[in-house]
């Protein structure tokens, strides 16, 4: 039998809170001027997930809901993954990326 507390998540990894932190600028960003009503319309997905992942309160967003977002703003998924995993030196998200 498996019990509740052998199912709860790690923690997350500063690397990881710093690629949802970017994954949230870059979707804000290229959401531009459309509000987030519009695109959670266009994507099915809820404002108040939309909310919390521009945010970065959900760091690891599931991937159909990513892709789902990336389809309503016209953003190209392998792109939007390869700016968000791409890291300087130091393991912090590159700014150039």
């Amino acid at each position: 039998m498996q019990y509740y507390h052998d199912m709860v998540r790690p923690p997350l990894s500063p690397e990881e809170r710093a690629r949802g932190e970017k994954l949230g600028a870059l979707l804000r960003g290229a959401r531009g001027e459309r509000s987030m009503v519009e695109v959670a319309a266009a994507s099915g997905v809820p404002v108040e997930t939309l909310r919390k992942i521009e945010a970065g309160r959900i760091p690891t967003p599931a991937f159909f809901t990513v892709v789902a977002l990336a389809a309503a703003l016209d953003v190209d998924v392998a792109g939007l993954a390869g700016a968000c995993a791409a890291t300087d030196d130091a393991g912090a998200p590159s700014a150039a990326a």
